[in-house]
């Protein structure tokens, strides 16, 4: 058992189970990256004000994309292991960051200094049941704990809206 009461979903919790996923890149032109995993394809770019042709988000809208995206699937499997009921997930994520450190000042930090995370759920389960679905979220998100180890500033609201506002919408 975890320390929140729901079992990983692993046979022997004692045994490393690694994974290894992987993606190429190849530069196609100024800030222009093609990445590639398996079968999928995507590009990342810059703004034209910063050289790009702005045909893909940036690295880093990239990795809040990566973040939000790890929540969303680490939240659905949470919430099937407990039983937890909703019909509704919004992630919106914004990153702060002084560029200064991706220019090479030295002593500022090169990656986001905080996270503002707003996670808004359509469920009519009660508060500890979100509560207990929060904190499993959060402990298990890969994306998450990099973010945390990293020391970046991590400012997450989680907000339930009843399943009722949801049809009125």
């Amino acid at each position: 058992m975890t320390d929140y009461g729901i079992p990983p979903s692993i046979e022997d919790t004692k045994t490393a189970t690694l994974i290894h996923p992987s993606v190429q890149t190849r530069q196609k032109g100024g800030t222009l990256v093609s990445v590639s995993t398996r079968s999928h394809r995507w590009i990342i770019d810059e703004p034209e004000k910063k050289g790009g042709t702005d045909l893909g988000p940036t690295p880093l809208e990239s990795l809040l994309g990566s973040l939000a995206g790890c929540e969303s699937v680490v939240l659905r499997l949470v919430a099937e292991a407990i039983g937890f009921a909703y019909s509704d997930l919004q992630i919106d994520c914004e990153g702060t960051g002084d560029m200064r450190g991706a220019r090479g000042v030295k002593g500022v930090r090169p990656y986001f200094t905080a996270v503002k995370m707003v996670i808004e759920i359509t469920t009519d389960e009660p508060p500890n049941r979100l509560e207990l679905l929060r904190r499993n979220v959060e402990q298990r998100c890969p994306v998450m704990n990099l973010f945390e180890s990293a020391d970046v500033e991590m400012d997450v609201t989680w907000r339930a809206r009843p399943t009722a506002q949801d049809r009125s919408a």
